[in-house]
């Protein structure tokens, strides 16, 4: 389903210069720079500001709409929907030009230290493993990325985008090298479809969800009525005022990370964004669902896309148990049909809270968009998840949806499955499975969709659970070798 022709564009229809020397107020919104990608398929808001009841025209693709500036300077048309260019072409904004512009397809990365975590830098730690040899050989002048510097601020700050293409000399390491996830995340895309694909990487390691959230939103919900009332303060005055602090710092206070990396790109028309957080909320339980639908819920509103995407990642694994924060990303993800989670739930490292594998996430993410967004409709996205149960004495048959054949898969060949039984006491032990295949190369196999359980001491099963234990390791798949996330159930 692959979509190899590149859509023709024609040059002609590109807009005739505008003279005037009125026109030299003119300043583009932040999306709007040289190289910059627009969305298919959807109107394109294109802003700006210019001198008060200025009146701008804006000239793209054979378009040509004009706008006044109120009186704050501000102005706004909507370009009409386009199809996919890799092309560029000038957009004209009063006398400013923007050039080799594109459309395709837009997206937006954003999250904290494993989406910030780079494709390529300085130390091998911190950084996609595969980075080092991806950007010697990725030349991919139809994809491009805007790094968004670490900024917070109080009030909606005014940002100017630096699109970069995928080659080498775009990769250099240090504050402007791209979120590994962002990287392999667009290149997924692109590969399959051929066309243009621009990423935005606002990511800041270490943040919680609620620096992300716009804080009007955050007052929308009476769940979160402690957070939307505290002051917002400067750095000066955080740590003075007991109205202040709800963060281990200022810059991660409610809202300040929304204001200063991404509410100057709203209202950019984008499919959707990517996102992997959730460790600095991991004591949340329950109420990470409640600001994952204010994060889906906000965005959306202020990009004025009532359709936009959420994709995220659920958790890797670590050295203790994300069990509660997996838990409530599933709920949430059962709640927002917008939204879809990657599980990760095999790619975790016991030793580092960044996990070095960046292009499976990625890719994961990437299956969603495919199958939900772009006409994929063979591809199976879903990772297996826990359907029903049925106790037979000590025994416990568990059916998978989203599975026609699940197996079990460690890296050390052994057959260690993450499940645990409770009986009445609620005192969880570890469980076997009974009906895995042990012939030859068929190691691991099921041949089904239905796991038989026994745990030794457990006459009675009432519960079951899939990694809670430390050490957390999934290792549980369905046909399409994606993971079974964390969960519980009584029986």
């Amino acid at each position: 389903m692959k979509n190899t022709a590149l859509l023709k564009c024609v040059t002609a229809c590109c807009a005739v210069v505008v003279s005037g020397a009125a026109f030299a107020a003119v300043t583009p919104g932040a999306p709007f720079s040289d190289g910059a990608v627009l969305q298919r398929g959807m109107k394109v808001p294109v802003w700006g500001k210019a001198s008060p009841g200025e009146t701008v025209k804006v000239e793209f693709a054979g378009q040509s709409l004009t706008a006044k500036a109120g009186a704050d300077g501000k102005w706004r048309v909507d370009l009409a929907p386009m199809e996919a260019c890799s092309e560029g072409r000038v957009l004209r904004m009063g006398g400013v030009e923007v050039k080799d512009v594109l459309v395709g397809e837009v997206w937006f990365a954003s999250g904290q230290s494993n989406t910030e975590c780079p494709i390529w830098g300085p130390a091998p730690r911190y950084r996609d493993g595969n980075g080092a040899l991806m950007i010697q050989k990725t030349r991919k002048p139809l994809v491009r990325f805007v790094k968004n510097t670490r900024n917070w601020s109080l009030k909606p700050a005014d940002l100017k985008a630096t699109w970069r293409t995928f080659e080498p000399k775009s990769f250099n390491g240090g504050g402007m090298a791209l979120s590994g996830i962002a990287f392999y995340y667009a290149l997924e895309l692109h590969d399959a479809l051929g066309i243009p694909v621009g990423i935005v990487d606002s990511s800041w390691g270490g943040s919680p969800i609620e620096a992300w959230l716009p804080r009007d939103e955050i007052a929308k919900r009476p769940e979160l009525a402690k957070i939307a009332a505290y002051k917002v303060c400067e750095k000066k005055d955080w740590k003075k005022s007991p109205e202040c602090p709800h963060s281990w710092a200022a810059e991660m206070q409610p809202g300040v990370l929304f204001d200063g990396m991404v509410a100057a790109y709203a209202p950019m028309a984008m499919r959707g964004m990517i996102w992997y957080q959730g460790c600095s909320n991991a004591g949340d339980g329950d109420m990470y669902t409640v600001k994952m639908h204010v994060l889906c819920d906000g965005w959306s509103r202020k990009f004025e896309n009532p359709g936009m995407k959420l994709y995220f990642c659920g958790l890797a694994p670590y050295k203790n148990t994300w069990f509660g924060a997996v838990k409530a990303q599933t709920k949430f993800v059962t709640e927002e049909p917008r939204a879809a989670i990657a599980y990760l739930s095999d790619v975790g490292n016991p030793n580092d809270i960044h996990p070095n594998d960046k292009r499976t996430p990625a890719m994961r993410l990437a299956l969603h968009a495919l199958k939900r967004d772009y006409g994929f409709s063979d591809i199976k996205d879903e990772s297996p998840s826990f359907e029903s149960a049925k106790v037979e004495g000590d025994v416990v048959s568990i059916t998978f949806k989203d599975a026609k054949d699940i197996y079990v898969y460690n890296r050390d060949y052994t057959l260690d499955s993450g499940f645990e039984l409770a009986g009445e006491d609620g005192k969880f032990a570890k469980a076997e499975i009974l009906n895995v295949r042990k012939d030859g190369g068929n190691l691991g196999a099921i041949g089904g969709k239905v796991l038989k359980l026994k745990a030794d001491g457990v006459a009675a099963p009432k519960k079951v659970r899939y990694l809670y234990s430390v050490p957390v390791k999934g290792a549980i798949y369905n046909e399409a070798s994606l993971p079974l996330g964390a969960f519980e159930s009584a029986l």
